[in-house]
């Protein structure tokens, strides 16, 4: 009986895919988050608000800090507060500070939040212990496979010798036009 290599070429891209679907998901959300991180923070959302008061006769009691923290609603994040000059109020707020000027009662809040699902994907793209790099290596390593075995499958017109043989070859010119172009 002769080997039957489709067959088990089907399956083990079939399985693999199935098995490592959610890894290819948080990796390749967080490819794309840290492909721009220029752009923006894909660990935290920072959140900013401006405090805009009447001037402070004097500095306020912690009731007044508390109220005014109340207003903007931070209540729930106040630490404590400082005064590090004459004219200057600063809250410390769980995630974020409140700095006032008490002359012109002018201010800002910044917070900062964890930004769901990519903070976590990202924590997992950067291989936080052993265990988990040798499961990224596993992953890697599958992800070679499944690329493979995926070639493979299709037959005919759309097989690997014919129209696949010519998409596959776009994919491998336009990486390597990138490295030519950024690295030469």
């Amino acid at each position: 009986m002769p080997f039957k290599w489709r067959k088990w070429n089907r399956a083990v891209h079939r399985d693999f895919g199935y098995l490592f679907f959610a890894m290819t998901v948080i990796y390749a959300f967080s490819g794309i988050a840290l492909n721009h991180r220029n752009d923006w923070n894909p660990n935290y959302v920072i959140i900013e608000k401006t405090i805009d008061e009447p001037p402070f006769a004097s500095k306020p009691s912690k009731n007044q800090v508390m109220d005014l923290m109340k207003k903007y609603g931070v209540e729930d994040d106040y630490r404590k507060h400082y005064f590090p000059s004459e004219n200057k109020l600063k809250a410390f707020l769980t995630g974020g500070v409140a700095v006032i000027n008490l002359e012109t009662g002018e201010g800002y809040i910044e917070m900062t939040k964890k930004r769901l699902f990519f903070r976590d994907a990202n924590y997992l793209h950067y291989n936080p212990s052993t265990y988990w790099t040798w499961f990224s290596d596993i992953f890697s390593g599958s992800l070679i496979l499944l690329a493979i075995s995926g070639i493979l499958i299709p037959r005919g017109t759309d097989g690997i010798t014919a129209r696949g043989a010519w998409l596959s070859l776009v994919g491998i010119i336009i990486p390597l036009v990138f490295i030519l172009y950024y690295l030469y």
